[in-house]
């Protein structure tokens, strides 16, 4: 009687997910958008996901990887180049008004007040129609897009959990725009949440730009890992921030847009474990490997920037008295001084013997 009530529990807790998530699912049906290949631990969950995922990789489009990379999430410096593309190229279909957009990223010493966009698509006649600005002198950030009425939907954040942002180490900014809803996370914490008005769909017909400085358009001395558009608005608290954690584990599995394997692998856990209980997508595995072969040495790394000036020291105490130090040497002669003045006149002489003598006779 208990398996038959675990059996029953099981088939109905996979045929409610669907149903949990059809409209992030609905989103992704009608074909605008392509499959995304997402690694299994970036989820929080595995059973929260929705059944297909689909969306953008814009950092594989403006930075392809070349030959073979181990690292899961590879690390790109920017800067020495604008990265723009036509957007046809990057949403060929365009893009819904509803989706998540997740950036892991880290700004340098140079970059940490510009104000930059992350991410702006414009038409063909430049006209902003989308935008996200990270403002490192105020420490805000900012979205803008235009609402279904041609209006411009404009939120600025300014939450002080946001100052971490730019404290030039790695963190992981995420937005989901929704109809009449946006949220922002910053390191998968839910930052604020606005209402906004409901906003318009995207043209493909004009470019996209990232990281780029609002001044004058020139590229931003940065450091990027991810940069990705799901087409699903959810998707954005979805994800976990297992790699920002030490120690970092590896992914084992690949979400392509198929179901996960739920039965053969997930079975045993749910029937052994309450429905309720989540599923910790950050713990490693506690065996430990054998020791491998010692590695080749790797290139050298990059000169790093030129460290602040330090503050000056405080003044020191005065020292004791030396030791009285030994007698010197005999010095040698000394060379043969200037001819000196003409004295004065002596004063008279003593009377000599012989007048002496004459005074006595």
């Amino acid at each position: 009687m208990i398996c038959l009530l675990r059996w029953i529990t099981f088939l109905w807790t996979v045929n409610s997910i669907p149903c949990s998530f059809g409209m992030a699912v609905s989103e992704q049906t009608d074909g605008s958008c392509p499959l995304l290949s997402v690694e299994e631990h970036r989820f929080s969950d595995v059973l929260d996901r929705p059944l297909e995922i689909t969306g953008y990789d814009l950092r594989e489009t403006f930075l392809p990887q070349k030959g073979t990379v181990t690292e899961d999430l590879p690390s790109f410096r920017l800067g020495s180049s604008r990265l723009i593309k036509p957007t046809k190229l990057i949403f060929p279909n365009g893009l819904s008004s509803e989706y998540s957009l997740v950036a892991t990223f880290r700004v340098r010493r140079t970059t940490k007040k510009d104000r930059w966009y992350l991410w702006q698509i414009f038409d063909q006649s430049r006209h902003s129609q989308v935008s996200v600005v990270v403002d490192g002198g105020k420490k805000v950030v900012e979205f803008s897009s235009q609402g279904l009425l041609k209006n411009t939907v404009h939120l600025i954040f300014k939450s002080r959990d946001l100052h971490g942002l730019f404290d030039r180490q790695w963190h992981k900014l995420s937005i989901s725009v929704q109809n009449n809803e946006l949220s922002i996370y910053m390191d998968c914490k839910l930052i604020e949440r606005r209402p906004t008005d409901e906003k318009d769909s995207i043209d493909p017909n004009g470019n996209t730009v990232i990281t780029s400085r609002v001044e004058d358009g020139q590229p931003v001395d940065i450091e990027l890992k991810q940069f990705l558009v799901y087409c699903d608005p959810f998707m954005a608290e979805m994800e976990n921030c297992c790699e920002l954690q030490e120690p970092k584990c590896e992914g084992k599995k690949t979400f392509n847009g198929t179901s996960p394997p739920l039965v053969s692998e997930q079975l045993p856990q749910m029937l052994s474990q309450p429905l309720s209980r989540p599923v910790d997508r950050c713990h490693c595995p506690a065996e430990k490997g054998d020791v491998g072969l010692p590695g080749v040495d790797g290139l050298p790394g990059q000169k790093g920037d030129k460290g602040d000036k330090g503050d000056t020291g405080e003044t020191g105490v005065p020292g004791n008295p030396g030791p009285k130090g030994e007698l010197g040497s005999e010095g040698q002669q000394g060379i043969n001084g200037e001819k000196g003045v003409t004295g004065l006149p002596g004063v008279p002489g003593l009377p000599g013997e012989k007048e002496c003598l004459k005074g006595d006779q």
